[in-house]
């Protein structure tokens, strides 16, 4: 199985690599851009870093664009601008699948390329998802979680559940938990894009819910600072606090023991293998971008592009960020 693996992942490896060697000469013309979800994040920054840094190597105009805080409507607004800018392709961080199908299907219509990353818009015409594996991220997560616990305690959840990232991983700490089922989500909180709801709900639990709730699981990069900033206010100890992603003071409350761990994913990486193939796609368009490639075995392009994760804990944070460092001269 472990073969397997390798040769698919070199066969993946050299499927990327020579759709980049492949591609013609490039021209100003060309002109692609990233509708990401909120530019004020670290996450979303370091996702834009990379598809500039693509875009860079093959000299061509990549914009980084959309809302400055989370919201949906100024997204689509943006994906919409986009479009009427005839972009030769577009990379999207989805946050409302519903809101942005017509969308993107006005894109595909038009002839425009659009990948999704990060959180996927399967009812949509998008040619295909580039993100994290976000089940295994979640199973991981209860996993690390049930050990945390000893196998017995009552959990808190935050999320934004319209986003199919955050209910596949969601379903992977649920299925995690069967495991030990003396494990038990007791609340499931939606933040709608704000960290504030994170904050004034743990607040809330704090002072009239404190001995009923054992852990706090963060399925989004901004409510695991919260959760741990309240808690470290109140000097509340004994809960446990899983988080997501890998913003500076996430990771600060990581070296001080106040959160146990969190998932790191790609951004970066997903933002510049997305620019990669939409550039590919540029220069070697399939003969329709409507075809449901997904159910065909001999497709010229994927149906998902996994770009990987880690768990990140007082263990290996500071490599982590020694390896952060080196590689984008950010300070730690």
């Amino acid at each position: 199985m472990l073969r397997s693996r390798k040769l698919f992942s070199l066969l993946g490896l050299g499927f990327l690599v020579s759709s980049v060697l492949s591609c013609g000469p490039h021209d100003s013309s060309e002109y692609f851009v990233f509708v990401a979800a909120n530019l004020q994040v670290p996450y979303w920054q370091a996702a834009g870093a990379g598809f500039t840094k693509a875009g860079a190597q093959f000299k061509v105009r990549a914009e980084f664009v959309g809302p400055n805080n989370y919201d949906p409507k100024a997204e689509r607004d943006a994906l919409d601008q986009a479009v009427q800018q005839k972009a030769t392709g577009i990379l999207l961080g989805v946050t409302d699948p519903a809101l942005l199908k017509d969308s993107v299907d006005k894109a595909i219509a038009a002839g425009i390329p659009v990948i999704t990353m990060d959180s996927d818009a399967p009812a949509s015409k998008r040619l295909f998802f580039i993100g994290t594996n976000n089940y295994q991220v979640g199973m991981t997560g209860g996993l690390r979680l049930a050990q945390e616990l000893k196998g017995k305690g009552n959990v808190v959840v935050f999320t934004m559940p319209d986003q199919h990232n955050m209910q596949d991983r969601l379903h992977g700490y649920r299925d995690a938990f069967e495991r030990t089922p003396g494990i038990k989500i007791v609340r499931v909180v939606d933040i709608q894009g704000d960290p504030r709801i994170a904050f004034d709900t743990t607040t809330q639990i704090i002072g009239k819910e404190k001995d009923q709730v054992d852990a706090f699981v963060c399925l989004e990069a901004q409510s695991g600072k919260e959760v741990a900033g309240v808690l470290n206010s109140y000097h509340v100890t004994g809960k446990v606090v899983m988080a997501m992603d890998t913003d500076p003071e996430t990771l600060q409350f990581i070296q001080s023991g106040a959160i146990a761990a969190t998932i790191a994913q790609k951004p970066y990486t997903m933002a510049f293998v997305g620019m990669q193939m939409l550039d590919n796609l540029y220069h070697h368009k399939p003969s329709s971008l409507e075809t449901d490639w997904s159910k065909d075995s001999f497709a010229p392009i994927p149906s998902f592009v996994d770009t990987g994760s880690a768990l990140i804990d007082k263990g290996n944070v500071d490599s982590f960020l020694q390896a952060k460092q080196s590689a984008t001269g950010a300070q730690k």
